[in-house]
């Protein structure tokens, strides 16, 4: 059965929790809920310097609070005051090099903060239906290239992939408390390499080309001939939401995968697609260099023939055209003066439009 995007959750008594809220994810998942007139609130770490939500000015834009989601009872809390209907956890360390400095804080956030979010969803009857973001590197990688189904086998390498292998196991768990006590369904939600205007992360392809084009300097790729399934983050949020209405309406499913329908593009690639799409001539020549000591795999690719049969699902944009979009985001930004808000509620109309 076809859903449409946002249909059900207008519907619901309480709100929807965005945890994470004032990450680059969190900002676009909490304006494309606001563009659908669903209601959204969020519980999050305060914002980062020149993140998204700073820039975009959202402060006091939703119900929030800033806190740790390591504090079961900050979170507990907060639940059983706002009482949601439906909790989409984002709440995450989510850089892979960033891991291999802070393993033990990645683990108790990944790990821990999940635990902590559903054992105060499973505590508040207000909650349906909760929908943890994991990742496409959660799955055992033997570097083939082959593109990941959510039956392949789990298993991480680095303390990034590893933390999120283990919020799997998480999730598994209490969809087994579910089915002997009852409960909110619990989904796994995995997509591919996100990008998109706003997000200012170090270590980030997109983001460091961006401060390379900004200031003129030479950047070094790391790993130029891996290979990811981007995405403009819009495609995958637009599936979460399909993936939590496909669950509230009674559809029990373990995990979706949301990626790309074509062959994962290289960061070579990327890069050439990002240094065109500037406007202007840009003098940036590319230092390539190799990680020996391989801290990341070199290819990953996602099958979303589920989320397409039983969703309805199908990422909107290109590769390309997700590249492109987000360099011309930046653009309007850094060389135009544009509102970061105004662009990003032109992309959400896009994209809505051409669904």
């Amino acid at each position: 059965m076809k859903i449409e995007v946002g249909e059900g959750l207008r519907r619901l008594p309480g709100p929807i929790l965005v945890t994470g809220h004032t990450g680059f994810k969190g900002v676009w998942l909490t304006l494309l809920l606001e563009k659908l007139g669903i209601p959204v609130i969020g519980l999050s770490l305060e914002p980062v310097k020149d993140s998204l939500y700073q820039r975009a000015m959202r402060l006091g834009s939703i119900p929030e609070e800033f806190t740790d989601v390591r504090d079961f009872a900050s979170v507990k809390n907060f639940i059983s005051n706002y009482q949601p209907s439906v909790i989409i956890h984002m709440a995450a360390q989510p850089l892979v090099l960033e891991s291999y400095m802070t393993p033990r804080e990645t683990f108790e956030v990944n790990v821990m903060g999940t635990a902590n979010v559903l054992s105060a969803a499973f505590l508040e009857p207000s909650v349906i239906s909760v929908g943890i973001v994991t990742t496409d590197k959660v799955y055992q990688n033997d570097e083939s290239g082959r593109a990941f189904v959510e039956s392949d086998a789990l298993s991480g390498n680095d303390p990034y992939s590893a933390s999120k292998t283990a919020t799997e196991a998480v999730v598994k768990a209490w969809r087994q408390i579910t089915k002997i006590s009852g409960g909110p369904r619990a989904i796994s939600l995995r997509s591919g390499n996100v990008i998109g205007g706003g997000d200012w992360a170090h270590n980030r392809l997109l983001p460091d080309l961006i401060r390379a084009f900004k200031d003129k300097n030479k950047i070094e790729l790391r790993n130029p001939n891996s290979t990811r399934p981007w995405m403009h983050t819009l495609d995958p949020l637009r599936g979460y939401l399909l993936a939590i209405e496909h669950s509230i309406l009674g559809n029990d499913v373990e995990a979706f995968n949301f990626g790309p329908n074509s062959k994962s593009l290289s960061v070579s690639r990327i890069a050439e697609l990002s240094r065109s799409a500037w406007p202007g001539p840009v003098e940036i020549s590319f230092a390539v260099s190799s990680n020996p000591k391989k801290l990341e795999s070199s290819f990953l690719s996602l099958n979303s023939t589920l989320a397409e049969r039983s969703l309805g699902w199908y990422p909107v944009w290109s590769q390309e055209q997700a590249v492109i979009t987000t360099i011309k985001w930046w653009s309007e930004v850094l060389n135009n003066g544009a509102s970061p808000v105004d662009v990003c509620m032109n992309d959400i109309d896009t994209l809505l439009s051409e669904r």
